[in-house]
C-alpha cells in the first residue's frame, strides 16, 4: 500500500500545483474572450483566464521540473514512477485543460461560476491529466483508483483553506 500512495502522490504532484496555481494569479482576460456559445451561454465564464491556464500550466510544470531533479539526487523508498519534461508538462497541461473542460459542462448546464458541481469540479482535472499521461506512460489501475478517492478530498480541504485565505468566494 505505501508504493501506492508515494507513487500516485509523485506523479499527480504537478497536476495538483496546476490545479491551485490560477488562484493565485488572478488574471482579468478570459480565455473564451468573453464570447457565447451556440447555446447563448459562455464558452467557459471570466473564472478562466489566459494568465490563469498559462500560469497554472507553468507553474505545474515547474513543480515537475523539480521532482525530475529531486529523484536524481533522493533516494525515496518504493518510489517506482520517474517524471521527466513530458509528463511534467503533460500533467500540468492536461490538468488545466481538464478544469476548462468542467467549466465548459457546466456552463452547459447553466452552472453559475463557483456554483458547485460536485464530482465535476473535483475529478475534471485529475481525468483528463491522467489520461493525457497514458498516452506515454501507463499507469497502474491501483494509482489511479487512489487518486480518484484522495482527490476529492484534497480539493474541498484545498478549497476551503483558500476560502479561509479570502482567494476563493465559495469554499467549494
Amino acid at each position: 500500500m505505501l508504493d501506492i500512495i508515494i507513487n500516485s502522490l509523485w506523479l499527480i504532484f504537478p497536476a495538483y500545483c496546476a490545479n491551485v496555481s490560477p488562484v493565485l494569479l488572478k488574471g482579468r482576460r478570459p480565455i473564451d474572450f468573453g464570447r457565447n456559445f451556440v447555446d447563448g451561454r459562455r464558452i467557459l465564464g471570466d473564472g478562466k483566464t489566459i494568465r490563469g491556464f498559462l500560469g497554472g500550466t507553468f507553474f505545474g510544470f515547474l513543480a515537475g521540473l523539480i521532482l525530475v531533479f529531486a529523484q536524481n539526487f533522493l533516494h525515496i523508498p518504493h518510489l517506482i514512477f520517474g517524471h521527466t519534461y513530458l509528463t511534467a508538462f503533460l500533467l500540468s497541461f492536461g490538468a488545466l485543460l481538464g478544469d476548462l473542460i468542467g467549466s465548459f459542462i457546466k456552463r452547459r448546464f447553466n452552472l453559475e461560476r463557483g456554483a458547485d458541481a460536485p464530482i465535476l469540479d473535483q475529478l475534471d482535472f485529475l481525468i483528463i491529466s491522467l489520461a493525457l499521461l497514458s498516452i506515454v506512460s501507463p499507469i497502474p489501475l491501483s494509482w489511479a483508483i487512489f487518486l480518484l478517492i484522495l482527490t476529492p478530498i484534497v480539493h474541498r480541504e484545498s478549497n476551503v483553506l483558500g476560502y479561509i485565505l479570502k482567494l476563493k468566494k465559495v469554499p467549494w
